[in-house]
């Protein structure tokens, strides 16, 4: 719990005590309470960072003069900041009887607490140190809906790893959804399929999914072949995803005209509505490889029934570098492209 924290609860506590004494009207019992906890939130006010780092100098250094040294301050100054603190708090932090200065059982608990404030404390130092160098404490990522989502976050695994102070926001979109967040100023950077001639975007690829027409088997009632054409395909269900954009023109894709359909909100629903034989529909590769090889997928694909390759991009708006931190994720993917064609 930090002091923050602890403080916050005692208000709330107080409130509590008081609502319980106009139920009760024992005016005399609630003042009595509300003054105990006063003199204990007061107590905790006073505890400064001074202390508690030299309280964990001295537990570290199994010593009052180790403690000294540490910290590069005298002997006698860090003996009376101790019994100030123990002053404050109302019990004994240390053992003093033995060769070496242990903490009391209740000097154990108190510097559990006091560590957890101290590494607050430093986290907050560096996050103040990261964004004053002008970083990014945020940076927002759009991801699509045929994107493969375990390598992606693999590298962004990576990234975050390396920044643990920028917080990612993730959001996932369909079919021209992710474009219009970037152009609309929602997005530092999408990951997702980008027409590479349009002058709007900066994009660099970073895989290679093929989307597949598929049925579950038995939906069909003639067999599948190369030769089959998509007006064979009219009179059965069409599973499609819905565009999440809002104001650009809507994309379909592989859509027939006038045939029944199901539209649905991603990826995963559809390949479930495919699966269960309510509708056929296309699909990226990496999400039905297994059902394809178990077989409770068949491919359909064919000379005129066809599927397409689409290369997957991390795609940011020409000309506009926007932070440090989301030109480091660009160059991050750059990385990581670089060294799997390398490997490759």
């Amino acid at each position: 719990m930090t002091i923050a924290f602890m403080l916050l609860s005692y208000s709330l506590k107080n409130e509590k005590v008081v609502e319980e004494c106009e139920s009760n009207n024992d005016w005399q019992q609630c003042n009595k309470k509300v003054q105990k906890m006063n003199k204990q939130c007061s107590i905790i006010k006073m505890i400064s960072l001074k202390q508690l780092q030299t309280l964990d100098a001295v537990v570290r250094g199994g010593s009052f003069q180790a403690g000294a040294k540490t910290l590069h301050r005298s002997h006698p100054s860090v003996i009376n900041l101790m019994r100030s603190l123990e002053e404050q708090v109302g019990f004994t932090l240390f053992d003093r009887s033995g060769y070496r200065t242990r903490l009391t059982e209740a000097g154990e608990a108190f510097y559990k607490h006091a560590l957890r404030v101290l590494r607050e404390q430093a986290e907050l130092e560096g996050l103040a140190g990261f964004l004053q160098e002008g970083n990014e404490a945020r940076l927002r990522i759009v991801i699509g809906d045929v994107t493969p989502l375990d390598e992606t976050l693999q590298v962004l695994r990576g990234f975050a790893q390396r920044y643990p102070h920028v917080q990612l926001d993730l959001d996932f979109e369909n079919l021209s959804g992710p474009r219009e967040r970037l152009l609309d100023g929602e997005a530092d950077l999408i990951i997702h399929h980008v027409d590479p001639s349009d002058p709007r975007f900066e994009c660099q690829k970073i895989a290679e999914v093929k989307i597949i027409p598929v049925v579950a088997p038995g939906f069909l009632e003639f067999d599948p072949d190369t030769n089959r054409r998509y007006a064979a395909l009219r009179s059965y269900t069409q599973c499609i995803i819905r565009d999440t954009a809002r104001k650009a023109k809507k994309e379909n894709y592989f859509v027939l005209d006038d045939a029944h359909c199901i539209t649905v909100a991603d990826q995963h629903t559809k390949k479930s509505i495919i699966v269960q034989g309510m509708a056929w529909g296309h699909m990226p590769d990496f999400m039905v490889a297994k059902e394809l090889e178990e077989g409770t997928l068949i491919s359909i694909e064919g000379r005129w029934i066809k599927g397409t390759v689409v290369d997957i991009v991390v795609a940011r708006v020409a000309g506009e570098y926007r932070g440090v931190m989301a030109r480091k994720l660009w160059g991050h993917f750059s990385d990581i492209g670089d060294r799997a064609n390398l490997e490759g």
